[in-house]
């Protein structure tokens, strides 16, 4: 169940989107080589603060990188909305010629292993003009694509509040293909007060116990950083202590993939020189053996990057680093915390009790013959589902 304050600011942005709504975009939508986009950070970043619903995954800072490492020959495009010379949304655009291994071009959203997050960002105040000037644009330009289709799009806010508004007032057929519910941690109680809360009894004396047993081998400290001092030596312990584990051993750590390694360290350097960075490490002797990366996106903040020494993993190193990370609710630098992790993530799960919906959307785009075609798909699509057989 999501915190009472997130509840309460879903009915408001829903309470907002439901009123009148007008017929067209008061702006326009145009789509821009990624690259054109790397001359406009002042703006991008400026939309960034303005946000209806933060987004780190499509920030200057995350995004250029992403798109340097991982898509070079610039397939990619960046569709922007602007009003009055102002940027005011934007959401990286692909074209695919399948959907689930099924030949059926779309367009939609573009993320990537390391992206957990598809909403667009949107100024305050201009979500219902962005999707009428999304859908107008999308019309008239879809080439091939049979309808949208964006993923990970968060349900709980005032972005998908309004795009349910604009579908309305349309008739414009749109439906959640896939919803899950993913741990975020937002609650009004401090640290201590959470975790009796949430541990049971047995659970906090096993934490204790753990934390006990590891300070028999050494020293023990959690180090909080937030700024760009020790950046590269702090990236560099990272990278070497996941590749030190299983994920080394299956050949899927970022230090074994240049475009990832890459991206993490360029995306924790733009975060930090923004001031929008959490390190935490849990040190044995000044030896990191757990670490966590977590991006500032005010109100909010998301947990990115995680990893421990699974050399001491009977000491759970990674659930002790998590328990701290929880003192982050007497810090006050955020409201809530995504964890972006799988919803049915053990760990997380566990630690954070509070849960976001983020799904994935189908939307009817074109003409007539268009929106029958994608119609009959929808009701396809969703009666596999209710069978439980797979899309």
């Amino acid at each position: 169940m999501a915190s009472k304050a997130h509840s309460n600011r879903t009915e408001t942005a829903q309470s907002a989107a439901v009123g009148l709504v007008p017929a067209r975009s008061a702006g326009k939508v145009v789509c821009v080589p990624w690259q054109d986009m790397a001359s406009e950070i002042a703006a991008w970043d400026k939309l960034a603060g303005q946000a209806a619903e933060p987004n780190p995954f499509f920030e200057s800072w995350y995004l250029l990188p992403s798109l340097e490492a991982f898509n070079p020959q610039g397939e990619i495009a960046i569709l922007r909305f602007e009003q009055d010379g102002q940027l005011l949304g934007l959401m990286p655009l692909e074209r695919r010629s399948r959907y689930y291994g099924k030949p059926l071009p779309n367009i939609g959203n573009w993320l990537h292993a390391n992206s957990f997050l598809g909403t667009p960002l949107v100024a305050s105040g201009a979500e219902v003009h962005f999707w009428h000037g999304l859908f107008d644009w999308a019309d008239s330009h879809g080439q091939r694509a049979l309808f949208l289709h964006l993923s990970e799009l968060g349900l709980d806010g005032p972005l998908y509040a309004a795009l349910e508004a604009v579908l309305s007032a349309q008739g414009r057929t749109g439906a959640i293909v896939k919803n899950e519910q993913r741990a975020i941690l937002a609650s009004p109680l401090d640290a201590d007060s959470y975790r009796q809360a949430t541990f049971s009894k047995q659970k906090r004396k096993d934490l204790r116990r753990r934390t006990n047993r590891l300070s028999d081998l050494g020293e023990i400290q959690f180090e909080w950083q937030h700024g760009l001092d020790g950046m590269s030596k702090w990236t560099d312990q990272f990278l070497a202590l996941e590749a030190s584990g299983w994920k080394g051993d299956a050949g899927s750590a970022l230090a074994q993939d240049k475009a990832k390694s890459f991206l993490f360290r360029e995306s924790l350097k733009g975060a930090a020189q923004r001031e929008r960075l959490i390190r935490l490490a849990l040190m044995l002797d000044d030896k990191p053996i757990a670490m966590l990366s977590t991006f500032l996106t005010p109100p909010g903040a998301f947990g990115y990057k995680t990893a421990f020494d699974e050399n001491y993993a009977r000491h759970a190193p990674g659930i002790l680093l998590e328990n701290e990370f929880l003192s982050a609710l007497d810090h006050g630098r955020f409201e809530w915390c995504d964890s972006c992790a799988a919803s049915d993530h053990p760990v997380m799960n566990d630690i954070w009790r509070e849960r976001r919906s983020i799904g994935k959307v189908s939307i009817a785009i074109g003409g007539s013959i268009r929106r029958t075609v994608f119609n009959q798909l929808l009701r396809f699509e969703k009666g596999k589902k209710a069978t439980g057989e797979q899309t």
